[in-house]
């Protein structure tokens, strides 16, 4: 049978469009949600957060450019709804929402655009988690969650600090140990580690094909360890800080020990083979 030929100039235009590359249709997605990207690069250019979303960018780009080859020229109808539906939310929100809010819509649609192209067998959750954590995250995480984990963490340490045999007692965010005074500040909230260690996680998963409802399982115990590994440096370094202080290198050193170690038990977590998603 012959290939039919529009003549009609709106016809033409059509056969165009689905001719179009199916990168190109996200290229235009992502166009489209350029506001969205314009002020999260503004708020790191000036230093309003902590640039570790670009770890979480270059991961997704990686990623797009190892699929390319496998990409689907009919994209999935109903993940394109959800993309085409997530960009006029994201657009609207503009005028009535907080701009991270509507950047973490924008992320969520382009992740929907590309599942809508991506290879069969592909996880969504791991892949829509890498574009939320490429947003500039730090700051509200810090802001929101910072008290509580604080304080969670003074009180955790003072218990294993009690169980140690010294004189510990919490007030608020504060300790004091053996009669000495140990604030837990923000950097010892654990928001760096808990953004480290569901970037360890999310890529992981993503890169060893975990099903969904596994990286859905799994993700709780993401969180004790990041939990286990702050009360643990923190009662390191209130331990030793109680006795004099403590050089900022050794502040440095240990707490980089903890987070390679809660990035490394993560990473154990998310390579587990059994419940890999078929290719």
């Amino acid at each position: 049978m012959g290939t039919v030929l529009s003549t009609s100039a709106t016809g033409r235009w059509l056969e165009r469009f689905e001719a179009m590359p199916p990168l190109a249709w996200l290229g235009l997605q992502a166009v489209a949600l350029w506001p969205h990207w314009r002020w999260a690069a503004g708020r790191l250019a000036d230093g309003s957060d902590d640039p570790l979303g670009l770890a979480a960018v270059a991961v997704l780009l990686g990623w797009v450019v190892w699929q390319a080859h496998g990409l689907r020229g009919n994209p999935r109808p109903g993940w394109w709804i959800a993309a085409g539906a997530l960009t006029l939310l994201a657009t609207v929100s503009q005028a009535v929402a907080p701009p991270l809010a509507g950047a973490g819509l924008a992320a969520l649609a382009l992740a929907c655009g590309w599942r809508a192209i991506a290879p069969s067998g592909q996880a969504t959750l791991p892949l829509a988690g890498l574009a939320v954590l490429s947003l500039p995250v730090i700051s509200s995480l810090q802001f929101y969650a910072g008290f509580p984990l604080r304080l969670v963490t003074a009180q955790c340490s003072t218990w294993l600090l009690q169980l140690a045999g010294r004189a510990a007692e919490r007030s608020g965010t504060a300790m004091r140990v053996d009669g000495q005074l140990v604030i837990v500040d923000a950097p010892c909230s654990g928001v760096q580690m808990v953004w480290m260690a569901y970037f360890c996680a999310c890529t992981m998963a993503l890169l060893g094909g975990l099903r969904e409802r596994s990286f859905m399982r799994r993700l709780p115990a993401v969180g004790a360890l990041v939990l286990c590994g702050n009360v643990l440096r923190n009662t390191v370094l209130v331990a030793l800080e109680s006795r004099g202080p403590l050089a900022e290198a050794w502040h440095q050193g240990i707490g980089l020990a903890v987070l390679a170690m809660v990035c490394t038990a993560v990473t154990v977590l998310m390579r587990e083979v059994d419940d890999a998603a078929p290719q």
